[in-house]
């Protein structure tokens, strides 16, 4: 069976043309600057890499070139209609939805209806799967949300100390994100250790240029780190994590600063970015700790503190966790970050190998001392290949 996994942005599209169950990946690339003068595409399929140059009007005319791509030349379908099943990342999926789903009418009524939660990013998450329904008719879609993983916490954990009011008329309360991610490694993980799912605690902690953290426990999400938005919680690329929330009432009336812009200073212009004063990227910031920058140093100090305190906290939630997952870009490949996020960690049961921790970077590993009592490990994520599960599962019956 052939899955197309889309990730639609405001101006890029991910894919992956996935043949399931084998979980054999037959293509994949990025449709990028769409709506811009001049757009691109990079495309991956049989070892070779293919860069098309071209101006994409709207997601309608990227996804065209996509489906081209994937069928023309050279591509790896005859025609697109061989094609069985879409699966779509849509990230705010409200108390809708505790599951993937295949899409109709009023599925796409409620991700519409979800936009003020997610006014980043459902929108073009809506638009590329309606471009989809349209230039594939007759073809299923399927939808995967990032907060559906979080939908099983109780109310003791996602519910804030706000007036009842708050979450009874506006839905105010704890969401979560990364839930494919969060999901697929906590399942690996499990796999790893040779055990069921139901049958383990594991603590992931997805740390990206987005960064949050969930307690798993017997393959349910209980608690994670991220909030309402993703704002809440780990120190991340450019968004700040916990802070008083009294901070925006003194931007707002002494420093005479728009909602907007505080908008902007939250999710732009904080996290890294705004402690180091010059960038988001971790490979950077580790480079100028090592180079005497004491910003950078800072920074990568204030990240790591973070994890470490959130360790703590879903450690205390699980009782105890049979696996530790580092995962996403800086997961899976900054030993740095995991080394400080661990240190003196080793009584709560956590003991990293410091030459197995060096090592792994990008690549499945046990990064464990053999006197650690939980299994730390280095997953590297795959959200796409999460998204072909689901959606093989839902149109296979």
């Amino acid at each position: 069976m052939k899955i197309l996994v889309l990730n639609s942005g405001s101006s890029s599209i991910k894919y992956k043309c996935c043949e399931m169950p084998a979980h054999r990946v037959l293509a994949s690339g990025l449709c990028e600057k769409i709506g811009e003068p001049a757009g691109r595409v990079t495309h991956h399929a049989g070892g070779r890499e293919e860069v098309v140059e071209q101006a994409f009007p709207d997601h309608a005319a990227a996804l065209e070139k996509v489906l081209a791509l994937l069928t023309g030349a050279g591509g790896v379908l005859q025609r697109k209609e061989e094609i069985d099943g879409v699966g779509h990342r849509l990230v705010h999926g409200g108390e809708q939805f505790s599951g993937s789903v295949i899409v109709d009418d009023a599925v796409v009524d409620a991700v519409r209806a979800n936009i003020p939660l997610a006014p980043l990013h459902n929108p073009p998450n809506l638009l590329g799967l309606e471009v989809a329904r349209r230039l594939l008719p007759g073809v299923p879609q399927v939808g995967v949300f990032d907060t559906a993983f979080h939908q099983g916490m109780e109310p003791r954990a996602y519910l804030y100390a706000l007036p009842y009011e708050l979450y009874r008329e506006d839905r105010i309360r704890r969401y979560g994100f990364h839930g494919t991610s969060h999901a697929y490694v906590s399942r690996r993980a499990a796999r790893l250790l040779g055990r069921r799912a139901e049958d383990v605690n594991v603590i992931t902690c997805h740390l990206g240029n987005g960064a949050s953290m969930a307690a798993v426990r017997g393959g349910r999400s209980v608690d994670t780190s991220m909030g309402f938005t993703p704002l809440e919680g780990l120190v991340m690329g450019t968004r700040p994590g916990d802070f008083d929330p009294a901070v925006i009432l003194y931007l707002l009336k002494d420093r005479a600063m728009s909602a907007d812009d505080v908008n902007r200073l939250l999710n732009k212009q904080s996290g890294l970015l705004g402690l180091s004063g010059r960038t988001n990227d971790m490979r950077e910031i580790e480079a100028g700790a090592r180079n005497g920058d004491e910003r950078a140093a800072l920074a990568l100090e204030v990240y790591c503190y973070r994890v470490k305190k959130y360790i703590g906290a879903m450690t205390a939630v699980l009782g105890r966790a049979h696996a530790l997952v580092f995962t996403a870009g800086v997961g899976e490949n900054s030993p740095t970050v995991r080394s400080k996020s661990l240190a003196g960690l080793e009584d709560m049961g956590y003991a990293l190998d410091a030459a197995k921790n060096a090592a792994a970077r990008g690549t499945e590993a046990d990064i464990s001392a053999a006197a650690s009592r939980a299994r730390i490990l280095v997953i590297p994520t795959d959200e796409e290949i999460a998204i072909a599960e689901e959606t093989y599962a839902l149109i296979s019956g």
